[in-house]
């Protein structure tokens, strides 16, 4: 592949809900610039981005997937970076990483399907990252999708940004081509996404009018000269009018509307060069990062001519194709065989071939120059977010922006023994996704699978098994309850054995008390008198009430908020030791502790849910049935509310896949923990029962 400057590089990211067919538009526009010969389809398992046996499997991407293009557009060839990105939610963090680094996007949308949920969180994304983007709509084949009636619910839903540059034409109910309305021309369909020129239906007339007349208001605003004639009735001429819309693009005050067939290859050829006219190159933007060196705020434009910076936005690891930590060149130019510092670790690797990724392909490249996206083998210590710069020039740029996982199941091996090899396996799964995560639960005895949804934490089950034949099982986790006391009582614990030559004796009395300190598992205190209990037994005692408090009398739960003091007791000149008092200890706590209304608490979260506004009334009854208390109710800036409750951690196991089935996927939420408070009567009966086997109620 030919090596690309700066400003022929266009870096697009395809986004949109799931099965709106971004991988079929993926497709069509490979088949267009000749890197295939025939278009690869979903179903059949075939197409570039979808080549993990997960994807082929489900049918749906799972991870982004690079397919850089090569086109020859208006003023000499192009190179377009496409970033296929999966449609569903639990696979956000590759449309992070994707988003990071593309310079526009674009949407597609379903005609028959309509606005989904996915295409109003790729608009929200595209107004976070203030990316100029086009909304392209796909299936226009079918009888029943209605591209006037979609036009109005877009209009409605995302303003008067929205501007259709196309109206289908259609004969005998079938889609044969459309109205180009920038140059008020007519298209007809000869083979493929190629065309002829057409007369304009006379039905579509109407319809024309009024999109052209927006589209002319929208060049008049972008300057008074304009205005001014455009008021007087002049009319601008083309070349004044593409270079306004493209002005307007790249700002975002006008978001196009094209449309084709993906099945059928049509509308495709319009889109590259749509992507060539109105896309802006990476040397439009800025990259803003921290200068080490100073400790600044760095900015430069995307430039061949200075230093080498870049940020490595993916990493893949393939047991198959090996490992590739894909970047964005930022500023500068990189080269094989040379030394890059990596500054976030501090460490100088050695780049040795450079590639550029196309699917599962590697194709090896000469040079990369800065805004183009590429891809270096086997390094060992970079990772996803780290900054690739010269030492002379250390630069650091910002992370992708990765969602938290929220969702976590409890996993065991199937096959003992397998444990290393799991933990080897997830450890790479995730170096390649950021939103998935493997904790180790010591307090619970158990290990934990974090991620964004139950679809996700499916796929890394499956993925285990076929790429690295490792099984593990997916069960509900348990929940870190804790036990304390209500009142106050005072005990006596007497440890005594005889058994030929010295025997063993300790006696304390001791009270335990609420210490009013859920933090802290104990404080040991002594108010004994007139040496009843030496001095030197006092550590043995605190020992005892120490190893007690690890796990609780009434559920084998650790101990919180307890105060001990010792306040009397009595000792033998020869018999008694460390041990005696310990144990003595051991069994005032075990009774005492039973005898001090004993509670289990359980784990509060303060939770904050945003939803669209109708969702609210759902939300807070569903809330309500699962303990939960809400606090209030607050607007966010993008018109939704944000919710805020105290629920027990127990009862939001499952409320990942229960939020989106209420909301239709537009609910999001998040959490932490907030303290522990008294599980409710029919709670802790529950809990005790169930861990009477692992409660200790042998007498020492």
């Amino acid at each position: 592949m030919n090596v690309y400057g700066t400003k022929q590089i266009r870096n697009v990211v395809l986004l949109g809900h799931g099965g709106a067919g971004k991988t079929t538009v993926a497709e069509a526009m490979a088949l267009l610039t000749g890197v295939t010969k025939r278009m690869g389809s979903v179903t059949d398992g075939n197409t570039i981005s979808d080549y993990d046996k997960e994807e082929i499997k489900r049918q749906f991407s799972i991870s982004t997937t690079l397919i850089p293009l090569e086109y020859e557009g208006e003023d000499g060839p192009i190179k377009i970076n496409l970033l296929d990105t999966p449609g569903y939610f639990d696979f956000v963090g590759e449309v992070e990483e994707a988003i990071s680094v593309a310079d526009a996007a674009i949407i597609v949308v379903n005609c028959k399907a309509g606005i989904e949920v996915g295409t109003q969180k790729a608009w929200e994304m595209c107004e976070k990252y203030k990316l100029p983007r086009i909304i392209f709509v796909t299936n226009m084949d079918d009888d029943h999708a209605s591209y006037r009636e979609l036009v109005l619910k877009l209009e409605k839903e995302f303003g008067r940004k929205i501007a259709p540059f196309q109206l289908p034409i259609r004969e005998n109910e079938k889609f044969v081509g459309f109205v180009n309305v920038v140059k008020m021309a007519g298209r007809r369909y000869t083979n493929l996404s190629d065309y002829e020129e057409c007369e304009i239906p006379e039905y579509s007339q109407k319809n024309l009018g009024i999109a052209r007349e927006a589209l002319m208001e929208a060049v008049a605003e972008t300057s008074e000269e304009y205005m001014e004639r455009y008021f007087s009735g002049e009319e601008f001429t083309q070349e004044e009018i593409s270079t306004a819309l493209r002005e307007h693009v790249i700002d975002g005050s006008i978001v196009p509307v094209m449309m084709g067939s993906g099945i059928n290859c049509q509308g495709f050829r319009v889109l590259l060069q749509a992507i060539d006219k109105y896309f802006p190159a990476p040397d439009k933007f800025e990259c803003i990062g921290v200068d080490v060196s100073t400790g600044e705020r760095f900015t430069a434009k995307y430039n061949d001519n200075v230093s080498l910076s870049a940020r490595v936005f993916k990493t893949i690891v393939d047991p198959f194709i090996g490992k590739y930590s894909l970047m964005k060149i930022c500023t500068g130019i990189l080269k094989p065989d040379s030394t890059i510092y990596n500054v976030n670790k501090d460490t100088e690797e050695k780049v040795a071939k450079l590639y550029i990724l196309r699917g599962k392909d590697a194709i090896e490249v000469t040079e990369l120059r800065a805004g183009d996206i590429g891809a270096v083998a086997k390094l060992t210590i970079t990772q996803t977010g780290d900054t690739i710069a010269l030492r002379t020039a250390p630069i650091v740029y910002h992370k992708p922006e990765i969602s938290t996982p929220y969702t976590y199941m409890r996993y065991k091996t199937v096959t003992k023994g397998d444990e290393d090899k799991v933990s080897s396996a997830l450890s790479k799964l995730m170096e390649e996704d950021f939103t998935l995560k493997a904790v180790n639960d010591t307090e619970n005895r158990q290990s934990l699978l974090y991620g964004i949804g139950d679809q996700q934490l499916d796929v890394v089950v499956s993925k285990l098994k076929t790429r690295y034949k490792v099984d593990i099982e997916l069960s509900k986790p348990k929940f870190a309850f804790r036990e304390t006391i209500r009142k106050k009582v005072e005990v006596q614990g007497k440890y005594k054995k005889q058994s030929g030559g010295h025997g063993q004796y300790g006696d304390v009395k001791m009270e335990f008390e609420p210490s009013g300190n859920l933090e802290e598992p104990y404080v040991f205190e002594e108010r004994v008198f007139g040496g009843a209990v030496p001095r030197n037994y006092f550590p043995a005692v605190e020992k005892g009430i120490q190893e007690c408090v690890l796990k609780g009398p009434l559920a084998a739960y650790p101990v919180v908020g307890i105060k001990a003091t010792l306040v009397d007791g009595s000792y033998h000149p020869v018999d008694s030791s460390e041990m005696a008092f310990k144990m003595a200890a051991t069994m005032a706590f075990k009774k005492g502790f039973l005898d001090a209304n004993p509670v289990l608490l359980e784990p509060i979260v303060s939770l904050k849910v945003t939803v669209p506004d109708k969702f609210t009334g759902d939300v807070m009854g569903d809330l309500n049935r699962r303990r939960g208390r809400v606090l209030g109710m607050n607007s966010n800036h993008g018109g939704k509310q944000v919710i805020e409750a105290d629920v027990p951690m127990s009862e939001l196991f499952g409320y990942n896949t229960d939020l989106r089935s209420m909301t239709g996927g537009m609910g999001v939420f998040e959490y932490e923990f907030s303290r522990y408070e008294q599980a409710p009567g029919d709670v802790q009966k529950k809990e005790v029962e169930a861990r009477a086997s692992k409660v200790d109620r042998t007498e020492s």
